[in-house]
């Protein structure tokens, strides 16, 4: 038998600061969000418009006709993550067989046009939704190269390394951008600052943790009329250093101490920018990529996020019609 002491010591009383959280989803909603999920993956929409988009496609063409419509590839994308390029194609043997028999893609097709998919930021939404709007945040993130365990890396001294993916979200958890990169290539201040400038118009507040707290974006953010809501370590110094804006923040955050100014500037609207989106991503696609090429890993890691916003889009769509379907 053993007995365990414990020292009363050592035990810390850890009170959350802040009112207690209220739980207000609405959790028949998110039922159907999760049941319309799987309505997504497998839907062979492409079967609808397979003559009309082949056709738009090959006007005009020089060379051999285009055989598979674009939609036909981003539907094996979105199902990629979960399945190799050979069990993809014999998804298409299988749906093919019960449609008509459809010509089938080969699994070194399917690879080629996934890997050389358009995958653009933001995605087009209806006229009811705002992808940039108002409060965004950025943040940095790695994705796993391969699925072996961390024993390999100690065991061997394996330098695994990792892609890097730098994220700006908004507050309603949707993503605004991404860019990605190898470990040590992809610098998070210049990345973040190169999106801001693209989505600027419809930007008014941007919000970053500590890693974020430099000059450069105090600045940007001062000549595109955006309020920096970034957190500055309380060792800061208290020298402008030709960015008075980031002394006038920081002086902001010391009087007020970093309960009250992260109350007051919502500062907490950062971990719904990035952090969620990092969280719901790697749980529904993965946290590691199978290719092999680095151009194809980086690839990969961007449809991860290009894939969860095309799912959220889908359910936004389709919202009022999941809820009618379980009401009735």
């Amino acid at each position: 038998m053993f007995i365990l002491l414990i020292n009363k010591e050592y035990m810390v009383d850890k009170k959350r600061w802040g009112r207690k959280h209220e739980d207000k989803r609405n959790w028949r909603k998110y039922n159907d969000e999760l049941v319309m999920r799987g309505y997504f993956y497998i839907n062979p929409r492409f079967l609808e418009t397979w003559n009309e988009e082949i056709k738009q496609m090959n006007a005009g063409k020089v060379g051999e006709p285009y055989l598979y419509p674009n939609s036909m590839i981003e539907f094996l994308a979105v199902l990629s993550p979960k399945y190799d390029d050979r069990a993809l194609e014999g998804i298409m043997m299988s749906l093919s067989e019960k449609n008509h028999n459809f010509p089938v893609i080969s699994y070194s097709q399917i690879n080629r046009r996934v890997n050389a998919l358009n995958l653009d930021f933001p995605i087009k939404e209806n006229k009811n939704i705002i992808i940039g709007e108002d409060f965004v945040g950025a943040d940095s993130s790695g994705i796993k190269v391969s699925n072996r365990g961390e024993w390999i890396r100690h065991k061997w001294k394996v330098k695994r390394g990792w892609i890097k993916v730098v994220v700006l979200g908004n507050k309603k958890g949707r993503v605004v951008d991404v860019m990605v990169g190898v470990e040590d290539e992809l610098n998070e201040n210049e990345s973040s600052r190169a999106m801001i400038k693209i989505h600027h118009k419809t930007i008014s507040k941007f919000s970053g943790d500590g890693g974020l707290d430099a000059k450069e974006n105090f600045n940007l953010c001062r000549e595109l009329k955006i309020i920096p809501i970034i957190k500055i370590d309380k060792n800061a110094s208290e020298n402008a250093n030709q960015c008075m804006i980031r002394w006038k923040y920081s002086q902001e955050q010391k009087k007020l101490g970093y309960k009250k100014w992260a109350k007051k500037s919502s500062y907490g609207y950062r971990w719904v920018c990035t952090e969620g989106i990092f969280s719901a991503v790697k749980r529904m696609e993965g946290e590691y990529v199978s290719a092999s090429k680095k151009e194809n890993m980086l690839h990969e890691a961007k449809m991860k996020f290009w894939i969860y916003e095309r799912i959220r889009k889908f359910q936004d769509k389709l919202g009022v019609v999941s809820g009618n379907c379980v009401a009735n």
